[in-house]
């Protein structure tokens, strides 16, 4: 009976708002900043919209996504009615790609078009209840308000869409697996030398499949362009992650988890497997201590107005954002620097191993 009402409380707090979908409109181009996505995608696209269910195979897509200029870091509107561009994340221009070849020809061009110093690629790889929509959104807001460098790119696997399509969703990122880790291979051979690859909730376990497939399928070269890798709030079984972690090694660096105490999904999934906690809310470093990770616990901050659930704090927290965009800790660590300035953020930190904890303060 208490797992049936947590589940009520999450499917009422989820599903009360209007869901993200692409409008498109032309003139947006000429208004605030566009920021142009990459997309692969095993959704099935039905002419109209790209839907919830299972495609065999990738397409590849591009979108140019219009930044509001009238808006909060981390918030992101869409329309409900009559188009505001003041305030509405919007298309301004898309296409498809006809093959995975084409989109190789794609990304190289986008990324030879890059300062020569700036010439990387971030993959976001969105979490549980997302429309396509929704991912493609989060991809450009988090590439537009952490100033991220070089070309964004993001992975929208098959979720149901539906606060109640947990399941479904687990399921599905299973089923992705195959296709990220292609898409991985694709961004590769595109000649990209670093990838960081940013994952969010379900996604996360998602990721860490795709890196596991291919360590055992000896793409060592691969694994060796991703420069860095950021879990938020990762609703991963903490022993699953240690299992994925040991067939891995070495994880690539530097490897960030964001945990928070305060995230209610992830609350909420512990207890429906029956476990303590997830690896998303874990409180101490002890499990993952012989990893080379960076937990970066942000329990002390809010989401933004539409995260009731705290559960997307790190890319909806006005504050968090500006925190993160003020220091350049997480950029010099993705440089390889030996002596990242991680000590600049505000807050106590912890070693144990291999591993470091950073709880972090939001006025020290």
């Amino acid at each position: 009976m208490q797992r049936i009402a947590f589940v009520l409380i999450l499917a009422l707090l989820a599903g009360c708002a209007p869901r993200a979908s692409i409008v498109i409109v032309p003139d947006a181009a000429s208004g605030g900043a566009i920021e142009s996505v990459f997309v692969a995608s095993n959704r099935v696209y039905d002419g109209s919209r790209f839907t919830s269910d299972r495609l065999e195979g990738l397409g590849f897509t591009r979108f140019d996504v219009a930044i509001p200029p009238n808006r909060e870091v981390g918030e992101v509107n869409w329309p409900r009615g009559e188009v505001d561009l003041e305030a509405d994340f919007v298309v301004s221009q898309a296409g498809s790609f006809a093959d995975a070849a084409a989109f190789r020809r794609g990304l190289r061009a986008a990324v030879a078009a890059q300062p020569e110093n700036a010439r990387e690629v971030m993959v976001f790889v969105h979490g549980f209840n997302n429309t396509f929509a929704d991912g493609l959104f989060r991809t450009a807001q988090i590439r537009n308000d952490f100033e991220i460098p070089g070309v964004a790119l993001h992975y929208a696997w098959p979720s149901l869409s539906s606060p109640f399509g947990y399941a479904y969703d687990r399921d599905s990122a299973l089923f992705a697996r195959d296709g990220l880790e292609q898409f991985l291979r694709e961004i590769a051979a595109a000649g990209s030398h670093d990838i960081v690859i940013v994952a969010h909730s379900v996604g996360s376990e998602l990721v860490m499949e795709a890196l596991r497939q291919l360590r055992i399928g000896g793409a060592d070269r691969v694994l060796d362009r991703i420069s860095g890798v950021v879990l938020m709030s990762p609703d991963i079984d903490v022993q699953v992650f240690r299992s994925q972690a040991m067939r891995i090694l070495p994880l690539p660096e530097p490897f960030f988890i964001f945990t928070s105490q305060r995230d209610r999904a992830l609350r909420l999934s512990a207890r429906i497997s029956g476990q303590p906690a997830r690896l998303g809310n874990i409180g101490t470093i002890d499990d993952v201590a012989e990893f080379n990770v960076t937990l970066i616990d942000v329990s002390e901050f809010r989401g933004g107005d539409r995260d009731a659930l705290n559960h997307n704090t790190v890319v909806t927290s006005p504050a968090m954002i500006r925190l993160l965009s003020r220091v350049d800790s997480i950029n010099s660590a993705f440089e390889g620097q030996e002596n990242s300035p991680i000590g600049l953020l505000p807050g106590t930190i912890l070693t144990l191993q291999n591993a470091t904890q950073v709880i972090l303060t939001p006025n020290l």
